[in-house]
């Protein structure tokens, strides 16, 4: 029995059923463990399911290409769940044309600190220009920052570390900081952490209420596009100095 477990292995890590069935029960079983917690912030599932995956891949050694090969479906998803969010925003439609103010100026400022702040951070630690260009797009979704890096010489493949990172440490402090600053408006709160953890931001929103979901969606949509225009801006500010 022993001797066909190597076979077997072989056979199944070749298979997207097994690495599409293994990400999901990671990550059904990292909810579960976060409602058991009683919503810890450190036990967000995101970051939960992450964790396992990667020690999973580490210990049986197995490159991420193909693991990213077999699960190529989940990242197809993306486009259309994104797309999905539009439906409970739609359902805050007439609350969005009555904060359209309060809306672009909380736009403006968030996007504008999120990219200075990483050029700004990345400059003083000595990172050279393909680092900075690589973090400034972190607070956007994944395909716009990627996109954004690459056409002002950074790294795409730092840059979907800085995004990773950006979101689940939004996802985990956002609660404590809202808190704090006495922030209860589920529609501040969402678009607050749309705008600044993106995705991961959005999907945590959810979890607190469909209000705050929309507003956090519109958020994420509306940094992506503000950081694109914003960070080729910089840098072109920048260069003339």
């Amino acid at each position: 029995m022993s001797a066909n477990l190597p076979a077997l292995w072989a056979h199944l890590a070749d298979t997207p059923l097994f690495w599409l069935c293994f990400t999901l029960l990671a990550y059904i079983l990292a909810v579960a463990v976060h409602r058991r917690a009683g919503g810890h912030p450190l036990l967000l599932p995101v970051l939960t399911a992450v964790i396992v995956v990667v020690a999973f891949l580490a210990a049986t050694g197995t490159p991420y290409p193909v693991y990213a090969r077999h699960t190529w479906f989940l990242q197809f998803l993306i486009g259309p769940a994104t797309v999905a969010l539009a439906i409970p925003l739609y359902g805050q439609l007439g609350r969005l044309k009555r904060m359209l103010v309060p809306v672009a100026v909380a736009l403006l400022a968030g996007c504008l600190t999120a990219v200075v702040s990483a050029v700004g951070i990345a400059w003083a630690l000595g990172g050279s220009f393909a680092t900075q260009a690589s973090v400034a797009p972190k607070s956007a979704t994944m395909p716009i920052a990627m996109e954004v890096a690459g056409l002002n010489g950074g790294l795409p493949a730092l840059t979907t570390i800085a995004v990773a990172i950006t979101g689940i440490a939004g996802a985990i402090m956002a609660g404590v900081l809202l808190r704090a600053l006495r922030v209860k408006d589920p529609a501040v709160q969402g678009f607050a952490l749309g705008l600044s953890a993106h995705a991961i931001g959005v999907a945590r929103a959810f979890q607190a209420n469909e209000t705050a979901g929309a507003f956090a969606a519109l958020g994420m949509g509306l940094n992506g596009i503000a950081t694109a225009l914003a960070v080729p801006l910089l840098f072109a500010l920048l260069a003339l100095f």
